[in-house]
């Protein structure tokens, strides 16, 4: 069995997976790597993850088609991180797109979004935001079924939970 998730979900799955699964974790900043590293050694977390400083993009490069159990997406920016490296529509929607080949049926992909903004004098936050909800409404109702979720008490652009199974 295998995962994937970012480095904030790592620890959980690491210990969801136990000794007979994987977690590759994925990341464009080595820091929110080494955060995950240590998180994962403080903790005594099984051997069975492979921390990866690349784009979630790739991620087809590191499982089969049909293989994977879970996958997990924060979109945004790492916080306390350069809020110039941050996720975009394109290579979001690139990443999930390429995210449903790779989950098994009855698998599970955990999404959450972060709309707020990713550098001064700019807000790519909303248009990443905009264009992932309208791609999540295409998929078809026969192959997924996807749950959105609302912080509906919190101002200042609250993430948006959002689940996708595999039918």
């Amino acid at each position: 069995d295998a995962t994937m998730g970012n480095g904030n979900d790592t620890l959980l799955l690491s210990v969801l997976c136990g000794k007979n699964g994987h977690v590759y974790a994925f990341d464009i900043q080595e820091q929110a790597l080494c955060n995950t590293r240590r998180k994962l050694q403080s903790a005594n977390a099984p051997a069975n993850y492979t921390l990866i400083l690349r784009s979630h993009t790739d991620m087809d490069q590191y499982a089969a088609p049909g293989t994977v159990s879970c996958i997990t997406f924060n979109l945004g920016y790492l916080p306390g991180g350069d809020h110039t490296k941050a996720t975009h529509a394109i290579s979001s929607i690139t990443a999930l797109s390429k995210s449903l080949l790779l989950l098994k049926k009855g698998g599970l992909i955990s999404l959450c979004m972060i709309s707020l903004c990713i550098y001064s004098g700019g807000d790519s936050g909303f248009e990443e935001r905009d264009a992932v909800l309208n791609w999540l409404k295409q998929l078809d109702p026969r192959q997924y079924l996807v749950i959105r979720s609302d912080y509906y008490n919190r101002p200042n652009n609250p993430p948006i939970p959002v689940l996708i199974i595999r039918q």
